[in-house]
C-alpha cells in the first residue's frame, strides 16, 4: 500500500507505477491494471487515472526474470547526462530540454533511466519535477518539465483542452503534394502479443485525432523520393503523426514501427539511421504569468542532409 505524496500528485496511475516498481516492464504493469490488480482507494482503476495527494494505491506483488531488467545506471551517469541535454527555457516553473532521438523520457521496459531520472539525478535540490507531456524515444525535440505542482496542473489543462499548439517536422516516405491537408481519423491503442504498444486506425471505436500536415520540399535520392512535411496536431494521442502519415501512405523515414523496415535498413546504411520526427515548436500560455510562450527546438542536422529546407527559409 503506497500512499500518493505532494510528488506523485497529478500523476497517471501507469507512471507512477514505473517509477515504485523499477525494472518492470511497462507492458506487464498495464496488464495487472487492467486485471483489477492494482486498486486506488481500493477500487479498480485505469492507467490514464489522475492520482491526487492522499491517495492510497494497492501494488500486487510482481515477479520479473532478473536478467530481463536493465543495468541500473548510478546516478553520477544518470547526472553527466542529464548535463548533455540543451536547456531551451528555464524559470522557476518550467524546464524545457531538447531531447536527442533515441533517449526515452522516462525508464520503463528495458530502459533503466530516461530523462526524467537523469535529471531528478543532477537536480537532487529540486523537489518537485515532472514530466508534462512525453514524445516517443525515437522523437526528438522539446520536452516540458514542471518544477511547481500550480504548473503541472495548468499545463495539464492547456493540454487537456487543447489550448497549446505542439508542431512537428518530418520527413516522409513518397511524394506527398507541397500543400496543406488534414488527416482526420479516430485511432486505437491496443498491445501486440509480445505485448508492445501500437496503434491502429479504427473508425468505429478509436478515440479522434486530427493531424494538420503541410508538404515542404521534397529530394530524390537513389533510395526514392522523400517529402519534407510540417505537422500540427490538434489532439494528442499515442504515435498520432506517425500512424496517421502512415495512414495515407506515406510513413515516415526511419519509423521502426510502422515504415518500410527494408528501406529503414538501407536508410541507416546510407547514414540516416533515425526516425525523422521532430518535435519542433510549442506554444503554451505560462502557468504562472500568463504570458504566451513560444519554445522552438532547432532543427536537427540530419534532417537537412536527407531532404532540404525548402530555398525560402535556409539562411
Amino acid at each position: 500500500m503506497v500512499p500518493v505524496d505532494e510528488r506523485s500528485g497529478g500523476q497517471r496511475l501507469d507512471n507512477f507505477l514505473v517509477r515504485e516498481c523499477r525494472g518492470v516492464p511497462r507492458s506487464h504493469l498495464h496488464r495487472v491494471i487492467r486485471d483489477g490488480q492494482v486498486r486506488v482507494n481500493g477500487r479498480r482503476a485505469r492507467s490514464d487515472t489522475r492520482l491526487e495527494i492522499g491517495d492510497t494505491v494497492r501494488i500486487p506483488p510482481l515477479r520479473i526474470d532478473a536478467v530481463a531488467a536493465p543495468a541500473r545506471m548510478s546516478d553520477a551517469a544518470r547526472a553527466r547526462r542529464a548535463r548533455a541535454l540543451a536547456v531551451l527555457y528555464e524559470d522557476d516553473s518550467l524546464l524545457v530540454v531538447d531531447k536527442p532521438a533515441g533517449i526515452a523520457v522516462h525508464g520503463g521496459s528495458g530502459v533503466d533511466a530516461g530523462v526524467i531520472e537523469m535529471l531528478r539525478a543532477a537536480r537532487p535540490e529540486q523537489r518537485f519535477l515532472e514530466l508534462v507531456h512525453r514524445i516517443d524515444r525515437d522523437t526528438s525535440g522539446i520536452l516540458v518539465l514542471a518544477k511547481r505542482r500550480q504548473a503541472l496542473v495548468g499545463l495539464h489543462a492547456q493540454l487537456r483542452e487543447r489550448a497549446a499548439g505542439k508542431d512537428y517536422l518530418a520527413i516522409v516516405q513518397g511524394r506527398l503534394a507541397l500543400r496543406s491537408r488534414t488527416i482526420d481519423v479516430p485511432l486505437r491503442r491496443y498491445l501486440t502479443a509480445e505485448g508492445e504498444r501500437r496503434v491502429a486506425v479504427d473508425p468505429a471505436g478509436g478515440q479522434a485525432a486530427l493531424t494538420r500536415v503541410r508538404g515542404l520540399s521534397r529530394a530524390r535520392l537513389d533510395l526514392g523520393e522523400f517529402t519534407r512535411v510540417a505537422c500540427r496536431i490538434e489532439t494528442g494521442r499515442t504515435h498520432q503523426i506517425r500512424v496517421h502519415l502512415a495512414h495515407v501512405g506515406h510513413p515516415i523515414a526511419g519509423d521502426p514501427k510502422y515504415a518500410d523496415f527494408g528501406l529503414n535498413r538501407a536508410l541507416a546504411r546510407a547514414g540516416h539511421g533515425r526516425m525523422f520526427l521532430h518535435a519542433a515548436g510549442m506554444t503554451v500560455r505560462h502557468p504562472a504569468s500568463g504570458t504566451m510562450l513560444r519554445l522552438v527546438a532547432p532543427i536537427p542536422a540530419e534532417f537537412d542532409a536527407l531532404v532540404p529546407p525548402p530555398i525560402a527559409s535556409r539562411g
